[in-house]
């Protein structure tokens, strides 16, 4: 035949020549930019996701992951618990024996076992026991949002002298971007708190983001820095057709080959509870059974969780991110005062699911 008579010819040439060695199969690249927006969760979920989808649609190739990370800096100036969890245990112990090499911020790896592409079909992802453990009191801390208390939760330490807002250029360097708009790459930004200073959010420049005037009047007024990145991952995807306002039309094309949204989606006209209510069913995982059991207890906690926990922002009463946080919360502790048996309403639901409507 001849493909095995094309072989041979190679193989012969190749053996023939201590000079020259056989042509090695060319890597999939992949790549993944840990955004600043990103927890370990929704992280660890999307690349799990390009992973899947390369051995699915190239199996069995050589696969390269290039990981990098956005903003995620710790106290110390080194990359935050997030981070380092997805470098060192996701990426290193997970994900390193169904690829052929990793590079991440510190260093590249290569596999020295054989690539393994049994990948699986889903990805499964435990959490340390809050309850407390007497030998290690801080097992689990920081995981879920104390609904209990509703303390003020930061991104890092809010033990900050600085008294005054970092400029623009400063924050756009953490978070690793020119000065655009997280949500929608739009201009000109503005510097929004991730915790209002109102509820003791400090102006250390891990507690901001760029957002453009509009985006920053809905962006959420509340004590949960990690709720407030959930919404701006949310927001990025659900206003993604925004961002290609202005390219060229090869561009756009590409994208909604690939499933994206070219055009943005007008939500003007929808009514403040509509609002809300789309919020807390594509943002917080609400199901139609939970806007059943609405209940004069929910709308009590709620009116605590509005007083203890959330603030006003450009003067305005009725921000729906703001509202539909309250809601998501009072559920959570009316679900944990109740001893409820089904699974605990989460923390942090969203992980990126594509699309929003």
């Amino acid at each position: 035949m001849p493909k095995k008579k094309q072989r041979s010819r190679k193989s012969q040439k190749a053996s023939s020549s201590g000079s020259r060695r056989p042509a090695q199969e060319k890597a999939v690249l992949l790549y993944h930019d840990m955004a600043v927006y990103e927890n370990f969760e929704r992280c660890a979920r999307r690349v799990f996701e390009v992973l899947r989808n390369a051995e699915r649609q190239m199996p069995g190739k050589p696969r390269h992951l290039f990981l990098r990370v956005q903003g995620h800096r710790n106290d110390a100036g080194g990359f935050d618990h997030d981070a380092m969890e997805i470098i060192r245990n996701f990426a290193m112990e997970f994900l390193l024996p169904y690829l052929t090499r990793l590079t991440t911020p510190f260093h590249t790896l290569g596999n020295n076992h054989p690539q393994r592409n049994d990948v699986p079909e889903e990805l499964q992802i435990s959490y340390p026991d809050d309850s407390g453990d007497p030998e290690n009191p801080n097992a689990g801390a920081g995981f879920w949002y104390d609904v209990d208390l509703l303390p003020l939760r930061p991104r890092g330490s809010t033990e900050n002298d600085r008294k005054t807002a970092p400029k623009l250029a400063a924050i756009a360097d953490y978070l690793g971007m020119d000065p655009a708009c997280l949500v929608c790459w739009g201009t000109p930004v503005e510097r929004a708190h991730a915790v209002p200073s109102s509820l003791g959010g400090s102006m250390d420049v891990r507690n901001f983001a760029l957002l453009c005037p509009d985006h920053h009047r809905q962006a959420p007024d509340i004590a949960d820095a990690e709720a407030f990145w959930a919404w701006v991952d949310y927001a990025e995807i659900r206003d993604s057709g925004s961002k290609w306002n202005g390219a060229a039309p090869d561009v756009q094309e590409w994208v909604r080959a690939h499933g994206g949204r070219t055009e943005p989606k007008d939500r003007g006209e929808m009514e403040f509870l509509a609002a809300v209510r789309f919020e807390l069913q594509h943002l917080y995982g609400w199901a139609d059974a939970d806007f059943e059991g609405m209940s004069w207890d929910l709308l009590q906690e709620y009116h605590q969780v509005l007083d203890a926990a959330t603030g006003r922002h450009f003067g305005v009463e009725k921000k729906v991110a703001t509202h539909a946080w309250a809601y998501h919360i009072a559920r959570r502790r009316l679900a944990k005062r109740r001893g409820e048996t089904g699974p605990m309403p989460s923390d942090h639901p969203w992980t990126g699911i594509w699309p929003v409507p």
